[in-house]
């Protein structure tokens, strides 16, 4: 077939085919009455798959050409300085934290024994790092419906070792950075902003209008299916301090001093004239490691997906938020039975899922028996008290490496109460107005 091409002849011809392949097998099908609504799906059409094929015909896998696009062109897109995309959410939330470890920052820098504020209502990769270093969670409540940080509890869980806030915006809904920046500011704190289920979410702060995740010192994101946007797997870490940026880079890369990306040896130009530690003179600085890092890149594969998916940001946001408001105007008559989800005060929230807490004698698991035996899919809010789960067995059992600021009155009642069901861009009115009535039906059961 490609006897008489030039390769690129060859690939244009074949990237043709692409586009017809997805034409004809992966159009989005109509939803039809009775068919099974996910929380979530993938949204995407020819141009993403054009840019895995195209990627694919390279054959450069590790991090490469679209890698540097995505980074460059997300970075643009939160108007942030830099940024490193990583294998996943969960790794960018590990970067994040471990760079606030580095002996870089001098006196700034998080030590074993040292205390990092956050919630127990949420994923557990928000708060893994910090134990599996050896640092001190300290937990505080949440208030419901923002299912948020309360911040009237921060100054309860300041002490002599607290060295940062490491939270994240629940679905999509911006905690109160105004008052949380603030603390940070006034105890010389780290915010780490997890921003994985937020992406594109606004908060005004100082009269400025900005994205969520480049207020804090660091911002995470994570690109898993759900998410507002996908690579399949995949996440970034984004910053606006240089210092924070070289160790970040540091750290994804093997720990590496080196800057030099992958397949340049010698970017820097001073491979082989510098003095390290105790090295000789001159040792490779490819081979000279300034952290005890990982490899935490993404491949080239994933990145092309997102440079895609990334173009298309804005309207699966929209969507979103379109999706969130017919629902919520749709389920204000259960108002007495139910408690929906409401916006922080300054926000524009970009939301990830419609959280539902029941009240008033309905009980969550009996609601959403009736929804998944509709075919509606349901979530918790993740860990619901991450300290009550069995990764937390033995740190209960001797009562050290963890502390709680007063009860967790609201996340136990997220545990026992709240669920939320899916907003994602792909929703047509037709699938939300049938979750609205089958939720009508749970509660009238």
């Amino acid at each position: 077939m490609f006897e008489n091409m030039t390769e690129q002849e060859a690939k244009t011809s074949i990237l043709e085919l692409v586009d017809e392949y997805c034409e004809q097998y992966h159009k989005t099908k109509n939803y039809e009455n009775g068919q099974r609504i996910p929380y979530a799906n993938r949204v995407y059409n020819k141009e993403e798959m054009f840019n895995l094929v195209d990627s694919a015909l390279e054959f450069w896998l590790t991090a490469g050409r679209y890698t540097a696009v995505f980074e460059r062109e997300f970075s643009a897109y939160l108007n942030v300085n830099y940024c490193s995309l990583v294998n996943s959410g969960s790794s960018a939330n590990l970067l994040a934290f471990m760079a606030l470890t580095s002996s870089m920052l001098e006196d700034r820098a998080i030590k074993p024994g040292d205390e990092v504020i956050t919630v127990a209502a949420g994923f557990p990769t928000t708060v893994a790092p910090i134990i599996q270093y050896g640092a001190i969670p300290v937990f505080v409540d949440v208030t419901i419906p923002e299912y948020n940080i309360d911040v009237s509890l921060l100054e309860n869980a300041i002490s002599k070792k607290t060295k940062a806030v490491m939270i994240a915006h629940t679905l999509g809904n911006p905690f109160d950075i105004q008052s949380v920046k603030n603390f940070c500011d006034r105890y010389n704190l780290w915010l780490i902003e997890d921003n994985c289920d937020a992406l594109g979410a606004r908060y005004l702060i100082n009269g400025e209008e900005k994205f969520t995740g480049t207020i804090g010192d660091i911002g995470t994101s994570s690109f898993y299916p759900p998410h507002h946007m996908t690579m399949g797997e995949g996440g970034a870490v984004y910053t606006n301090n240089a210092l924070l940026n070289k160790i970040i880079r540091s750290l994804r890369d093997w720990g590496r001093e080196c800057s030099c990306p992958s397949g340049k040896d010698n970017f820097c130009g001073h491979r082989f004239d510098k003095q390290f530690g105790e090295l000789p003179l001159g040792y490779d600085h490819k081979y000279v490691y300034s952290h005890f890092g990982y490899n935490l890149k993404a491949t080239d594969l994933q990145a092309a997906i997102g440079v895609a998916q990334l173009r298309k940001l804005s309207s699966f946001i929209e969507k979103r938020r379109y999706n969130f408001n017919r629902l919520k105007n749709k389920l204000q008559c259960l108002e007495e039975k139910l408690i929906l989800p409401k916006s922080e005060k300054n926000s524009k929230p970009s939301w990830f899922g419609f959280l539902i807490t029941c009240k008033n004698g309905i009980k969550r698991n009996e609601v959403i028996q009736h929804l998944e035996e509709k075919r509606i899919q349901t979530r918790m809010l993740f860990a619901g008290n991450l300290i009550k789960h069995p990764c937390f067995d033995e740190m209960r059992r001797v009562g050290v490496g963890y502390r709680v600021i007063g009860e967790l009155k609201n996340t136990d009642v997220i545990m026992n109460d709240t669920f939320w069901i899916g907003v994602y861009p792909g929703m047509t009115d037709e699938m939300i107005d049938y979750m609205v009535e089958t939720i009508e039906e749970a509660v009238e059961l």
